[in-house]
């Protein structure tokens, strides 16, 4: 079946809504599309060149996922002496050494229909939901979390307890996309479709959504989600978290009064040629 033709057969199926329980061909279909996203060939998003932010949301693929859960019964599962219960069209997924991905013994989970790709290293616990896509040279460290349908490049490291965040409903928004090359320090946040951008640099603790602006010192600009359009972390920049004065009315007189500040993630600087890839975060900063 062609990616056209398992698309066209995911729409039927999600529209007959619960009618789809019981049919055979809707859970042949879909297990199909789940082969297809454990192997690449079907993706949440897609780059795209032509697209405003240069990557494609294939809302079909979301529709699908949502399609499994809705064939899905509940099971018991048993794995090194744990029980769980879930639904059975999405069980863990199991590696082999040919598939060349280290999984880290500790109490780490890929869920099926998740894309790891080749020399990928999983450090325990760590978390990959459905329809996310980890590729190739990715750290995904302990405690950290890669949600449902969020794209994450080549050679990304994604430090102790990095949460990129998840998005099935509704089926058109943007997941969140984290592009080659891109260092997400420990307790990053990344929600709401952000986009981060190749050689980005996430110093640890910065938390960014939809409803984030990031002052950018560098280029004198404050960058902010609109419209249809996430938020977008520039190629290279390098992002810390920082504070900012509250400016309106009475709320200026009582952080005055009370010493308040509202969070900001700030771009400190960009990186450029002469950064080493293997320089530490402390170095890059100074």
């Amino acid at each position: 079946m062609t990616l056209s033709q398992l698309q066209s057969a995911i729409e039927r199926h999600f529209a007959a809504g619960p009618g789809a329980i019981g049919d055979e061909a809707a859970m042949t279909t879909f297990l199909a599309l789940r082969a297809a996203l454990e192997s690449g060939e079907a993706r949440a998003a897609s780059p795209d060149a032509g697209a405003p932010t240069g990557w494609r949301v294939n809302a079909w693929v979301k529709r699908g996922i949502l399609l499994g859960f809705r064939l899905g019964a509940l099971k018991e599962f048993a794995a090194a002496g744990l029980s769980f219960v879930d639904k059975d069209t999405f069980p863990v997924r199991h590696f082999s050494s040919g598939d060349g991905v280290r999984v880290v013994p500790g109490g780490s989970s890929v869920r099926a229909g998740a894309y790891v790709a080749r020399s990928v290293v999983c450090m325990p616990p760590m978390y990959i939901n459905a329809g996310a896509y980890v590729d190739e040279g990715t750290m995904v460290d302990s405690h950290a979390l890669v949600g449902s349908c969020a794209q994450v490049g080549k050679r990304v490291h994604l430090s102790a307890a990095a949460q990129i965040g998840g998005v099935l409903e509704p089926v058109n928004a943007s997941p969140v996309i984290i592009e080659d090359d891109a260092l997400v320090g420990g307790n990053c946040g990344v929600y709401e479709g952000t986009i981060v951008r190749k050689g980005a640099v996430l110093a640890a603790g910065t938390i960014l959504t939809r409803g984030t602006p990031i002052f950018d010192l560098v280029n004198g600009t404050i960058l902010r989600a609109d419209g249809e359009l996430p938020l977008i972390v520039p190629e290279n920049a390098v992002v810390v978290p920082g504070s900012r004065a509250v400016s309106k009315s009475k709320g200026h007189e009582l952080s005055r009064e009370w010493g308040l500040s509202l969070y900001a993630p700030v771009i400190v600087k960009y990186r450029d040629d002469k950064t080493d890839l293997s320089t530490t975060l402390e170095d890059l900063l100074r």
